[in-house]
């Protein structure tokens, strides 16, 4: 016993070593972190940014509208002011380029009153080193033109203000979520001592998952918005991890096993859920690589590395706990006098939910399933687009600098095509090509900005009427690219990054989703010992997500959510990288449920042999703890519905709501209906695969 504790305590210090150097790590880690990435790489919208810049028509992504203070006064004045800006910020080394109407005598760069003026930048560097100097360029701007008004606003300006929000808003939503959490986990666990062992995992799961993000920011695009995806992730695994270790463990003890054996005990079987699952997860998140969008790689690659880490330490951390902790580890339960005393049975509650379901399963599984269907129904009308400035409040300054820009201006930057038109014929042609882009629905003008005879290439801008991420632009830049040209063709700018991600997101999935089902079924049926029973998860999993996004195509992109979650702008649209990742994310929780669920049904079944005790059985034992670890992720996630960012509230309100109804719905209904409707046939495996009698002995023992 004195070498097993010995062990534990050198587990427990290797813990906190390891927790000190990420903190240590951390800061660094942290600020190696980029921002944006959510537009898809390798594209034609990138080609042609690239092409026009090294033609010398850079694409602006810092906005400064001057104008005077007060309405009125001379438009001279304005023009100075901006003549100012031009020459102070083209002396700036964070800036590549700076042009205004003043200088180029571009008429969309001058609002329809002519009382405002845009001073449009393009900056040096990556997004990281661009967000960072944009203060330093907008106070030079300001300082240029001290007695006009200088609105920054652009790609650039919004990033750093959502960064901004975001992080304020994280902190808040976790001073808000704490409280009700650690009740929860209290409640759940049992002991106030038990309750902070899912925290301890989290925290170290989490707390070592940043310097490897730090790391791998060195060779990639890593978003800061990946450490929320951590944060997520990490304590929905912490907690199931942990409480289903330690509800067997505590079945062991109940059932009169001394504590070193029954710990042996969870850790063979929940243990061996675990290590399932986060390799489940892992495959999961890790297929999520196919989509050429740096953002939601940047998640995918978070969420792999926490779950791993997560289950690594839940199965090392947790017992050198139990095992010092002893007794000690059941303290302090306020709600002891309301328990009923042990475990065995499991919870009375979902006994009686899955006896009910399994006695008429069409019956709850057609319920179950109508109820998911009318849910998905929405994301049939689910329109992809890019995170912007309307992500955050109406009132926050980046949202109402742009929608002036947007309102006060002909042809605002954002809705600009740029085409870029090479060959032998592009110079002597592009006006006679101009001609032609003039006349495609909901273009409103066309332009000849640069030709290079040398080159024989001429750069076009198009101004649409339609913004970016609507039906209408995306019609357009297909109509750009469709018309006849003196050349090849390439066309950018923002319209055109958002059609090519949901181009090139769409045409990603079918790998996607292949890669998930291919990895599932190879994880679940070696977990399972049968093929029957992971095609039932997939077609679950399936049904589960389709009710996840419809519900958030209807809170989000139409607005029915606006009222109940504090206010928010509804864009029309759903970005692709966030919506996927929260696809991901959930789909991962599903699994995480799945593996727990089917383990503990299978050795119901192996145990007694019949179907429906199994599951009524594994229902009883799992459906309590699934219920509570849902509500915990649910708990955490969902308070970050307080944020003034609608993408962050996007992401909390929708992991929540995936878990709940995954867990409750689900786990609790769709599922025992379904395999008590297959009955004996969830069990099949082919006769090449079946197992020896010895393995079967042993998986009865606990020992598989």
């Amino acid at each position: 016993m004195d070498t097993v504790r010995r062990r534990a305590w050198l587990v427990v210090v290797c813990a906190l070593l390891a927790a000190v150097c990420a903190a240590a790590l951390s800061p660094a880690a942290f600020s190696a972190l980029s921002s944006g990435g959510a537009v898809a790489t390798e594209t034609e919208a990138e080609r042609a940014g690239d092409q026009a810049e090294r033609l010398n028509v850079p694409s602006p992504d810092l906005l400064l509208a001057v104008s005077r203070r007060t309405t009125g006064g001379d438009e001279a004045a304005v023009r100075d002011g901006a003549r100012a800006v031009v020459g102070a910020l083209s002396r700036q080394r964070d800036v590549r380029a700076v042009w205004s109407a003043v200088a180029t005598g571009d008429p969309w760069l001058r609002s329809r009153d002519g009382r405002t003026v845009l001073v449009a930048a393009r900056l040096k560097g990556t997004d990281k080193d661009r967000k960072h100097a944009a203060p330093g360029v907008v106070s030079a701007a300001r300082s240029a033109a001290p007695g006009l008004r200088v609105e920054p606003s652009g790609e650039v300006w919004a990033h750093r203000e959502i960064d901004e929000t975001i992080d304020h808003d994280l902190r808040r939503a976790e001073l808000l979520a704490a409280p009700a959490l650690f009740v929860v986990l209290v409640f759940a666990y049992g002991s106030v001592v038990s309750a902070l062992l899912p925290v301890v995992v989290a925290a170290l799961a989490v707390g070592c998952t940043l310097p490897v993000l730090g790391l791998l920011a060195q060779v990639m695009d890593v978003s800061r918005v990946a450490v929320s995806a951590a944060s997520a992730i990490g304590l929905g695994l912490a907690v199931d991890y942990s409480l289903f270790l330690l509800a067997r463990f505590r079945e062991e003890t109940a059932r009169g096993a001394d504590r070193e054996t029954a710990l042996a005990a969870a850790l063979r079987s929940s243990g061996r859920s675990v290590a399932f699952s986060a390799a489940a997860v892992a495959a999961c998140l890790a297929t999520a690589m196919v989509v050429p969008v740096p953002l939601l790689r940047g998640l995918s690659l978070a969420g792999m590395v926490v779950a791993v880490l997560a289950a690594l330490i839940a199965l090392t951390v947790v017992p050198a706990c139990l095992r010092l902790l002893g007794p000690h580890a059941d303290a302090w339960d306020p709600l002891a006098r309301w328990r009923r005393s042990g475990t065995g049975d499991g919870s009375r509650f979902w006994q009686r939910t899955a006896s009910a379901v399994t006695a008429r399963p069409l019956l709850a599984g057609g319920t179950a399933v109508l109820l998911l269907v009318l849910m998905a129904l929405p994301f049939s009308h689910a329109s992809l687009g890019l995170v912007d400035e309307r992500t955050l409040p109406p009132s926050a300054p980046a949202a109402t600098a742009a929608e002036r820009v947007r309102t006060e201006f002909a042809a605002p930057p954002e809705r600009l095509l740029t085409v870029v038109v090479t060959g032998p014929g592009a110079t002597d042609g592009a006006r006679s090509y101009r001609d032609r882009l003039a006349h495609i629905p909901d273009v409103t003008g066309a332009r000849v900005v640069r030709t290079v005879p040398s080159d024989e290439a001429a750069v076009l801008l198009v101004a649409s009427a339609a913004a970016p991420d609507t039906p209408e632009a995306d019609a357009v830049v297909r109509a750009v690219r469709a018309a006849p040209a003196p050349g090849t063709v390439l066309v950018g700018g923002r319209a055109a990054e958002v059609t090519d991600t949901a181009d090139a997101v769409l045409d990603a999935l079918p790998r996607c989703l292949l890669l998930l089902a291919v990895g599932l079924m190879v994880l679940l049926g070696t977990f399972t010992r049968t093929v029957v029973a992971p095609l039932k998860a997939l077609a679950v999993a399936a049904v589960s997500l389709g009710a996840s996004l419809g519900a958030m195509v209807v809170l989000f992109q139409d607005g029915h959510g606006n009222a109940a979650l504090g206010g928010f702008r509804a864009m029309g649209s759903l970005d692709a990288s966030t919506l996927l990742f929260v696809l991901f994310i959930t789909l991962a929780l599903s699994v995480d449920y799945e593996v727990f669920l089917l383990g503990r049904i299978r050795e119901e079944y192996q145990r007694c042999g019949d179907n429906r005790a199994a599951i009524v059985g594994g229902i009883a034992r799992t459906g309590r703890l699934m219920t509570s670890a849902a509500a915990a992720v649910a708990l955490s996630t969902a308070a970050m519905g307080t944020s003034e960012v609608s993408l962050l509230k996007l992401i909390g309100i929708g992991v929540a709501l995936g878990a709940l109804v995954d867990a409750v719905l689900v786990r609790g209904l769709l599922v025992p209906a379904v395999m008590a409707a297959l009955g004996p046939a969830n069990w099949w495996t082919p006769a090449r695969t079946r197992p020896s009698p010895w393995m079967t002995a042993r998986a009865e023992k606990g020992e598989g």
